[in-house]
């Protein structure tokens, strides 16, 4: 998919590389959506990416004065635990909880749902809602420009070949703000807006003091309902007002017909996003959030370690890795995904390729600890990295607690799916010892089963927590 991978370690190097071939290189931090359009031949002209994951301290939120900053390689899960993020964001912290399962969560960027520029991204909506700011850098120099002018149309932004995005704040929510972020999708988890709607409003002794309602996914861009805004300026927040204002909202709106909605349907499902948002800072429900969600992280927090020295690969550059504990040295397929480099050149076929677009989670793996879809990572983030295949799960000779639970409970049918969702409930297990049901189900989101064989799978998960735990059946 590509000639050349480079593994940065500074902003400035990546600069560089972006200065000299321009039009054919491109920034990669999460991948997620870069990777699969490049599968779908979306970008025939880009044959170099900038992997900028390990550059230091680009994966941290920060406070700087009245401002929140979150940096270029903040994955959507760490958002999720950031209590900064929860303090002065929740609308924020609640899009990228929206977003697809743990697995893509663990790799994918809010810069990266911010610059594909799909106005179905989740995380713009409270962006735009927020008045957030990006810094455009390139060797000649920066600037600050407001979310709003960064976009041009569907997929399109300002940005051009030599920048990237430095560093993206806003100021945070003052304690008079109530807020409310909502999505129709459809399916439970793991779907892309049909239609979004994020609500902050201020508030002095009840009376609304100034109020941002803005719309994803209605619109070739994201779009504030002005007319609503205007329209609860002043008042307090009732059944009339509440019910007269999301019918207001829907005059913004220019939907199209896709696969997910028609434009009829978005156009019902404004007033009805809302409704429910400014229902919720009615009821004071907005502040409800669990500050412990399912991450699949394991026992320990998730954080990409630096590199010292930017490093290039191609065809002729070897991938040195750590599979299942044993020292690897990958002379090809470093211009192709992870799951290819596993299942083709180390050799280890139990990582099933399914759907090779993230959406079945038959190639989950674990990366340096936490589990994420291969199909959607490129092959070179291997190198120096520490992976866990279905292979080296269990100690050898023995199965893991979940591997048993599955053959006891007959969760195995086809068995196509099964090495992924093993590998995202060994995570879950040792992230909640003692998972509910809904968190079990949250924590195999991310995994599809063409069989339809969840309740057993979902039993066998309970009867592996119950085994490791010392409980009773």
């Amino acid at each position: 998919m590509w000639d050349r991978y480079h593994t940065v370690s500074s902003l400035d190097d990546a600069l560089d590389i972006l200065d000299e071939k321009r039009n054919r290189a491109r920034i990669i931090a999460g991948g997620t959506d870069l990777i699969l359009e490049m599968k779908n031949e979306k970008h025939p002209d880009i044959r170099e990416l900038v992997d900028i994951n390990r550059v230091p301290e680009l994966d941290s939120i920060r406070e700087v004065g009245e401002y929140i900053h979150i940096g270029p390689t903040v994955t959507h899960n760490q958002c999720l635990v950031s209590d900064l993020m929860i303090k002065y964001a929740l609308p924020l912290v609640k899009a990228c909880q929206s977003i697809g399962a743990a697995q893509i969560r663990n790799i994918a960027t809010v810069y990266g749902n911010l610059i594909t520029a799909s106005p179905a991204n989740d995380t713009i909506s409270p962006l735009m809602a927020l008045d957030a700011e990006v810094l455009l850098r390139s060797k000649s120099g920066q600037k600050w420009v407001g979310i709003a002018d960064f976009y041009l149309g569907v997929r399109k932004t300002i940005l051009q070949d030599n920048e990237l995005v430095a560093d993206l704040r806003f100021k945070k929510l003052s304690p008079s703000s109530k807020s409310s972020f909502q999505k129709y999708l459809l399916r439970n988890i793991h779907g892309i807006s049909v239609a979004n709607a994020t609500v902050i409003l201020d508030f002095e002794e009840n009376v609304i003091q100034q109020a941002t309602i803005t719309l994803g996914a209605v619109a070739p861009v994201i779009v504030h309902a002005e007319k609503a805004e205007n329209f609860l300026l002043g008042k307090t927040l009732n059944e009339e007002t509440i019910k007269n204002s999301s019918v207001m909202a829907e005059d913004s709106a220019r939907p199209i017909d896709d696969v997910r909605g028609s434009g009829k349907f978005r156009n019902h499902l404004i007033p009805v996003l809302v409704e429910r948002a400014l229902t919720d800072i009615a009821n004071n429900a907005w502040k409800n959030y669990n500050p412990e969600p399912v991450l699949l992280w394991g026992n320990k927090p998730y954080r990409n370690h630096p590199l010292e020295k930017s490093i290039s690969h191609s065809s002729q550059n070897e991938i040195e890795t750590t599979i299942n504990k044993n020292n690897y040295h990958l002379h090809h397929g470093q211009n192709g995904t992870l799951l290819d480099l596993v299942r083709e050149q180390a050799g280890l076929t139990g990582t099933k390729l399914g759907c090779g677009e993230g959406e079945c989670g038959a190639c989950t793996l674990h990366f340096n600890g936490v589990p994420v879809l291969s199909c959607l990572m490129p092959a070179p983030r291997a190198h120096d990295a520490k992976i866990t295949t279905i292979e080296g799960i269990a100690p050898e000779n023995e199965l893991h607690p979940i591997q048993k639970a599955f053959i006891e409970e007959g969760a195995v049918q086809c068995g196509y799916c099964t090495p992924g969702f093993i590998m995202s409930a060994a995570k879950l297990l040792e992230e909640k010892p003692n998972p509910s049901e809904q968190e079990i189900k949250e924590g195999l989101a991310g995994n599809i089963c063409r069989c339809t064989g969840y309740y057993s799978i979902i039993k066998a998960v309970d009867a592996a927590a119950k085994e490791l735990s010392g409980r009773q059946k």
